[in-house]
């Protein structure tokens, strides 16, 4: 059993809804399994094959279902990939390589191999936003365009257990509490299409272990090496990361950054496929 999960009862049951999430995605789609030094990756593609490439990274404790009703609309134009990372609850292998190292990089320059992209557009949120802006930092020249939601390792990380410790006692009543510091009041508010997947990832959440991580920070040089145009969306009600600290930093030492913050915003910024579809769509 992998340490990614609590059980084996509760891999098998990730795993499923999983599959279930993946028969039910909106338009055609390919499953791709490439072999990489950190073991398999799992990437589901969709799009035409001979449109411009975009490759989506999900947060953590999540996979690449994040992407599934954004690849609707972003296919339209480009061939996205949603790649599930190393070691959360997708079909990726269960590994877990420090932060930081170059491991993840490496791992990156892999698959875009194997996928035969030498330039993309790149998507994250949340630790995905940190693998997406690690790379570029690290190879500027293959990414043509960058849009991160509430991206890590830009503004300071925020001591969330020191408020969420308490509600962990207080049974589910104390878990709502929790997810709407998280999410907000309204996340809960979805249409029929998507409360499918808002519960799977609900289960996701309750039934993996959390990577225990610091997020390693981009220093203000790493930053500058951003030279492509960059769109990064924030919350202003993040509990996870100061994203007025994302904001002054990125303003400050990204030459083409373009920050959107959203003041009542929460650490999941939902309705934004269409802003990011229009900025990567933009001429270099």
């Amino acid at each position: 059993m992998s340490e990614i999960y609590k059980s084996q009862a509760a891999k098998e049951t990730v795993e499923a809804g999983y599959r279930a999430i993946l028969d039910a995605w909106p338009v055609a789609k390919e499953e791709l399994r490439i072999a990489t030094s950190q073991g398999e990756t799992f990437v589901v593609a969709c799009g035409p094959k001979d449109a411009p490439p975009l490759l989506a990274f999900h947060g953590a404790q999540a996979n690449a279902a994040t992407w599934m009703f954004d690849s609707a609309l972003w296919s339209q134009s480009f061939r996205v990939y949603s790649v599930d990372v190393p070691g959360d609850a997708g079909f990726s292998a269960p590994v877990r390589p420090p932060l930081g190292s170059e491991a993840y990089v490496t791992w990156l320059d892999e698959v875009m191999a194997a996928l035969g992209v030498d330039r993309a557009r790149l998507v994250g949120v949340s630790l995905g936003g940190w693998l997406a802006l690690d790379y570029a930092t690290r190879r500027p020249e293959r990414i043509e365009r960058l849009a991160v939601l509430c991206p890590a390792g830009v503004g300071a990380q925020k001591n969330l257990l020191l408020k969420a410790l308490p509600l962990l006692f207080l049974g589910k009543w104390g878990q709502k509490k929790l997810h709407q510091m998280v999410f907000g009041s309204s996340f809960g508010d979805v249409p029929p299409a998507a409360q499918g997947f808002v519960a799977f990832m609900t289960l996701v959440a309750t039934s993996t272990r959390p990577r225990p991580l610091k997020i390693p920070a981009f220093c203000d040089a790493a930053l500058a090496r951003l030279t492509m145009p960059v769109l990064a969306i924030v919350g202003g009600k993040d509990v996870l990361l100061d994203s007025e600290g994302t904001r002054r930093r990125l303003a400050a030492h990204v030459p083409r950054a373009e920050v959107r913050y959203l003041p009542e915003g929460r650490h999941v910024l939902p309705g934004q496929a269409e802003a990011i579809y229009d900025f990567l769509r933009g001429a270099s």
